[in-house]
C-alpha cells in the first residue's frame, strides 16, 4: 500500500474533487492521478469495440488488456488509449453512461483497483475517484470527501459541458447526476460513501483556492 505521502479525494460528479485535486497537486509538488479517466477509458473502448455492458467477463478482459497513459499538461490531461489520443471522446454523454455502468463491474474495479495502488507504491500522488479512501488507498493518510447540493453541482457541469460546446439543458443535467449519484451510492462493489476517517468538505460557494489552502494545513499539520 502507498505510503504516507497519498491524498485520498473522493466525491460525486462536479462536487469539485479533480478541480482541488490537480491544484493540490500543484502546490505540493505531488503527482496527480483522477482514477475516473480509467473506467472511460475502458467504456470508450468497450464503445468503439462493441463490447456489450451486461457482458462483465468481456469487459474485464477489456480492462486486462488496454493500454491507457494519462499525460498531464496546462491545458488538462491527455488521455491515450491503445496508443490513440481519446482525451475529447472520454467527456462525451455515451462514455459518460458507459463508464457508469462499467464501474458496476466487479472485474473490472479489481483490474484498476491495482493498477491504482501501484501507482500510488510510485511516491508522493494525490488519487481523485468515489472509493479511494474506502477500497483503494485505505490506509492513506489524509483523506477527503468533498460534496455540494445537487442543484449546485448541475450548475457546475451543464457550464462544464457549455465550455465543450456540448448543447443540453440544466434539467437533463440534473437528471444524469441524480441517476449516478444513485448508482455510484447504491453499488455493491465499492459504493461511494465517505472513508469513516476522512475529512468532509462542502464545496458550495467556496472556492477552489481556498479548499486547497484548508486541505495544505490538513497536510501540514
Amino acid at each position: 500500500m502507498a505510503g504516507g505521502s497519498t491524498i485520498a479525494i473522493d466525491g460525486p460528479v462536479a462536487s469539485g474533487k479533480t478541480a482541488v485535486g490537480r491544484l493540490l497537486a500543484h502546490e505540493l509538488g505531488y503527482r496527480f492521478m483522477d482514477t475516473g479517466l480509467m473506467y472511460r477509458a475502458v467504456a470508450w473502448a468497450a464503445l468503439r469495440r462493441r463490447v456489450p455492458m451486461d457482458d462483465e467477463e468481456a469487459l474485464t478482459r477489456l480492462a486486462q488488456q488496454l493500454r491507457t497513459e494519462v499525460v498531464e499538461g496546462p491545458e488538462g490531461d491527455r488521455v491515450s488509449v491503445d496508443g490513440v489520443d481519446a482525451t475529447r471522446e472520454l467527456r462525451g454523454p455515451a462514455v459518460d453512461e458507459a463508464s457508469s455502468q462499467v464501474s458496476q463491474v466487479l472485474g473490472v474495479r479489481q483490474v484498476l483497483v491495482a493498477q491504482q495502488q501501484e501507482m500510488a507504491r510510485a511516491g508522493s500522488m494525490v488519487m481523485v475517484g468515489r472509493d479511494i479512501g474506502t477500497a483503494v488507498l485505505p490506509d492513506a493518510p489524509v483523506k477527503l470527501f468533498l460534496h455540494a447540493s445537487e442543484a449546485e453541482r448541475a450548475h457546475r457541469r451543464h457550464r462544464e459541458l457549455e465550455a465543450q460546446g456540448q448543447v443540453t439543458s440544466y434539467e437533463v443535467v440534473r437528471r444524469d447526476i441524480e441517476s449516478r449519484d444513485r448508482r455510484d451510492s447504491e453499488r455493491v462493489h465499492s459504493p461511494m460513501r465517505p472513508a469513516p476517517d476522512a475529512h468532509v468538505f462542502n464545496t458550495e460557494g467556496v472556492s477552489v483556492d481556498e479548499v486547497v489552502r484548508r486541505v495544505q494545513i490538513l497536510v501540514r499539520g
